[in-house]
């Protein structure tokens, strides 16, 4: 019997507490990017060498993906400062589903933002 070679993910040996998000992967286009991103993982979309954007899964734990715009032509944008460990500016703020998921990406950790709302008199 043949013996199956497979490559194990030694980030998938980590408890996940202890992971960081960290860019696992570069493509060419948006569509190029995978359906499944390892867990704390994420996907940059360079375009003739500049980043257009960056693709990861919200850590919400909803499942639903974030698209960044790297890109100067357009607005709003981000900029990654760090690609291991993963840091994001600024903020991240998206509302999917009813659901507002509003994060820092900081040095490889999600930083949830505290959310000042005061009472409407």
């Amino acid at each position: 019997m043949a013996k199956l070679n497979r490559r194990v993910d030694w980030w998938g040996w980590i408890p996940r507490r202890w992971q960081r998000w960290r860019v696992v992967q570069t493509v060419e286009a948006g569509d190029d990017v995978p359906v499944a991103i390892p867990t704390h993982g994420a996907v940059m979309v360079e375009s003739r060498g500049l980043p257009t954007w960056l693709a990861f899964d919200c850590p919400c734990g909803t499942g639903h993906r974030i698209m960044l715009n790297l890109s100067r032509d357009r607005s709003p944008r981000w900029a990654v400062k760090s690609r291991s460990p993963l840091t994001v500016s600024p903020s991240v703020d998206t509302i999917t589903a009813g659901r507002r998921c509003h994060y820092f990406l900081e040095r490889g950790r999600v930083v949830w933002a505290r959310e000042n709302r005061k009472a409407r008199r």
